[in-house]
C-alpha cells in the first residue's frame, strides 16, 4: 500500500547497547535516536511483509509497526527470559494448531483425562484451561437478555411507575429495549437488501446468459450487448455494476452475498432472539448465581469438531505466542510464553459471570498477563466483573483488553469492560491496559476505521488491522479489530515479563504505554473522512505499542 508524506516521529527510539544478564533482566546501555524519515517507502508491502507488518520497525521500514524484529535482533538475541503464563479469555483455542501446540499451558498438578480432580481446585482435567460456556455457541447479546429478563416486570410501565430500588433496573431495561428495537429493525432491514441482492444477481445471470447467446458471460461482452428490452438492460446495468466492484466470478460474489445474508440471519436467529436461552438449555447454570463457580467442561476448543467458533480465540492465541523462528506459519510476539486457555466468550455477548469467574481461575492457576479481547454496552453486573479484575491486580496479574471496534468515543460510551468510564476518570485499577488499533499505514488512515478511542479511556493503540495469525485446523487468515490490537500488546507484556520478572503488573503497564511512539499529525477518527483529528490526542499516552522501546524502558526501571 502507498503512503502518504510522513511528518516527524516524537518519541524515542533507541539503539541497541550493551546487554548484561542478570537475575532482574537485561541490562542495555542505549542512545536514543531522533528520525525525520526522509526516506519513505513507496511501493506496497510485499506478501510477506503484509503477514508480519504488526512486527516492523517505522524507522527501517516506514510501517508503524511494533519492532518486534528489530528488538530481537539488537536487544535480546541473546538473553533468555522466564516463562510467562499468558491466559486468551475468549472463544476458546485450537491447542491442536501445528503452531500453537509446543507453547499450549500444562497444567503441572493435574492428571490429563483420570477424571479426577488431582489439584483440588474444581475443575476435573483442566490440563490446559478451562471452558465454562459447556456445549455454548451461539448465544443473545446482552441487551436481549435484559430485554427477555425484565419485560415481564417492566413493559408497558413508566419510571414512576417502578420502586425505588428497582428504577435502575427499569432505566437499564428501558435502554437495552430501545436499542434491541433499533438494532432489529436495522438487522432485517440489511437482511432483506442482501436476500433481494442475490435474488436480482441469479435473475440476472440467467437472463442474460440467454440473450449473449453462447458468448461468454464476461464485462466486456456485457459493455458490447445491444438490446431493445427495457429490462434487459437494466439487468445489463446491474450485472456490469457488480462485475466493476467484485470481478466476473458471479459464483464468488454470491458467496459474498450469501456470507451477509449468513450475518444478518444468524444475529435474529440468536443475537436478538428473546426466546434462545442457550445458557438454561445446553449449561444449566445460573448467570446471577456467583456462589457456583464451577460448571462447564475441559474442552477448552468448544464442542464443534470443525472449531469454527474457536477461530477468533485461535488467532488471538498466536498472535501472542505463535512459536517464533519454526518456519511453520507466523511468528507471535512474545517467546517464552505459555498460553492458557479459558473459554467464557461465545458467538454474541458474553456473560459477566463467566469473565468474572474466568479471569479468577486465571490469576489463581499462574498466569501473569490476560488478553480480554472482548467487550459490550450493557452490562447488569460490572461490580462483579471490577471485583475480578481488581482480584488480578492484588494478585499482580496485567490485563489487556481490546477498546472495540464501533469507531466510537470511549470518553462519551462506557463500554464494558474497562477501568475508566464517563462517569469515573478515574482509573479503578492500575493493571489494565485498553488498546485501540491502528493500520500498517503510516499517514492520515493510521487509526483503523473501526477503532474506539478516548484521551480517557483508551491507553495506547497498536496494530488490529489485517492480522495475519492462526486460525483452527492448522490454518493461517488475516483479521482485524481491536481484538487482534489487544493481543499485539499482551505479548509485549509477556515479553517484558518474562524478561524482567521482578518488575511489577503496574511498571509494565508504565513501560509499554509510556515508551511508545507518537506524532501529532491528523489521522482520520471514526472512519470519517471529515473527522480529523491529532493522532496524541487519541488515547491517554498518545502512543503506539513499541516492544523495542519498551525492553529498554523496562531495563530502567
Amino acid at each position: 500500500m502507498k503512503f502518504n508524506s510522513l511528518k516527524k516521529v516524537t518519541g524515542l527510539v533507541f539503539a541497541s547497547g550493551l546487554m548484561i544478564s542478570c537475575a532482574s533482566g537485561p541490562k542495555i546501555d542505549a542512545t536514543p535516536l531522533t528520525n525525520d524519515f526522509s526516506d519513505v517507502k513507496k511501493s506496497s508491502l510485499s506478501e510477506d511483509a503484509r503477514k508480519s507488518w504488526a512486527h516492523m520497525d517505522l524507522v527501517k521500514d516506514t510501517v508503524p509497526g511494533m519492532s518486534t524484529q528489530r528488538a530481537y535482533d539488537e536487544l535480546i538475541k541473546d538473553y533468555e527470559g522466564k516463562e510467562v503464563i499468558v491466559a486468551i479469555v475468549d472463544s476458546g483455542i485450537d491447542i491442536e494448531h501445528e503452531d500453537l501446540k509446543d507453547v499450549v499451558w500444562v497444567n503441572p498438578k493435574e492428571v490429563a483425562n483420570n477424571n479426577v480432580d488431582d489439584d483440588n481446585n474444581g475443575y476435573v482435567d483442566d490440563v490446559h484451561g478451562w471452558n465454562f460456556l459447556g456445549d455454548i455457541i451461539e448465544e443473545n447479546l446482552e441487551m436481549t437478555r435484559i430485554v427477555r429478563d425484565y419485560q415481564g416486570q417492566f413493559e408497558g410501565k413508566t419510571l414512576a411507575d417502578v420502586s425505588a430500588e428497582d428504577k435502575e433496573k427499569f432505566v437499564m431495561y428501558k435502554a437495552a429495549k430501545a436499542e434491541l428495537d433499533k438494532e432489529m429493525q436495522e438487522t432485517q432491514a440489511n437482511l432483506g437488501y442482501y436476500n433481494s441482492l442475490i435474488k436480482q444477481l441469479t435473475t440476472a445471470q440467467k437472463n442474460l446468459t440467454d440473450s449473449l447467446k453462447g458468448e461468454d458471460l464476461t464485462l466486456e461482452n456485457l459493455k458490447n450487448m445491444q438490446s431493445d428490452d427495457e429490462k434487459i438492460n437494466q439487468q445489463k446495468m446491474f450485472l456490469m455494476n457488480i462485475m466493476s466492484n467484485v470481478g466476473e466470478d458471479l459464483e464468488k460474489a454470491k458467496k459474498q452475498l450469501q456470507g451477509g445474508i449468513d450475518y444478518y440471519g444468524n444475529r435474529v436467529d440468536s443475537h436478538f432472539n428473546i426466546d434462545l436461552n442457550a445458557r438454561a438449555e445446553k449449561l444449566g447454570d445460573d448467570e446471577n448465581d456467583f456462589t457456583v463457580s464451577v460448571y462447564g467442561n475441559n474442552q477448552v476448543a468448544g464442542p464443534d469438531p470443525k472449531k469454527e467458533d474457536a477461530k477468533h480465540g485461535t488467532h488471538v492465541a498466536g498472535i501472542v505466542a505463535a512459536k517464533r523462528n519454526n518456519d511453520i506459519g507466523m511468528d507471535g510476539v512474545a517467546e517464552k510464553v505459555r498460553i492458557m486457555a479459558v473459554r467464557a466468550v461465545p458467538d454474541g455477548d458474553e456473560y459477566d459471570k463467566d469473565i468474572a469467574i474466568g479471569i479468577r481461575y486465571a490469576v489463581d492457576n499462574g498466569a501473569k498477563v490476560i488478553n480480554t479481547s472482548f467487550g459490550k454496552y450493557h452490562s447488569p453486573h460490572p461490580d462483579k466483573v471490577n471485583e475480578a479484575i481488581a482480584y488480578a491486580a492484588k494478585h499482580d496479574v496485567l490485563i489487556v483488553n481490546a477498546a472495540g471496534n464501533e469507531g466510537i468515543d470511549l470518553d462519551e460510551k462506557r463500554v464494558y469492560p474497562n477501568d475508566q468510564w464517563p462517569e469515573n476518570e478515574n482509573e479503578i485499577v492500575s493493571n489494565f491496559i485498553n488498546v485501540g488499533s491502528i493500520t500498517p499505514s503510516y499517514g492520515k488512515n493510521l487509526v483503523s476505521g473501526f477503532s474506539n478511542y478516548g484521551r480517557k479511556s483508551v491507553d495506547v493503540f497498536s496494530p488490529g488491522s489485517a492480522i495475519y495469525a492462526t486460525t483452527p485446523l492448522d490454518k493461517y487468515e488475516f483479521l482485524q479489530g481491536t481484538s487482534m490490537a489487544s493481543p499485539n500488546v499482551a505479548g509485549v507484556a509477556a515479553v517484558l515479563r518474562s524478561l524482567f520478572p521482578k518488575l511489577s503488573a503496574e511498571q509494565v503497564k508504565d513501560a509499554i504505554v509510556n515508551s511508545g511512539l507518537t506524532t501529532d499529525m491528523e489521522v482520520i477518527v471514526g472512519g470519517d473522512a471529515e473527522d480529523m483529528r491529532p493522532f496524541n490526542t487519541l488515547s491517554k499516552s498518545g502512543k503506539m505499542v513499541n516492544l523495542y522501546n519498551a525492553i529498554i524502558y523496562a531495563s530502567k526501571l
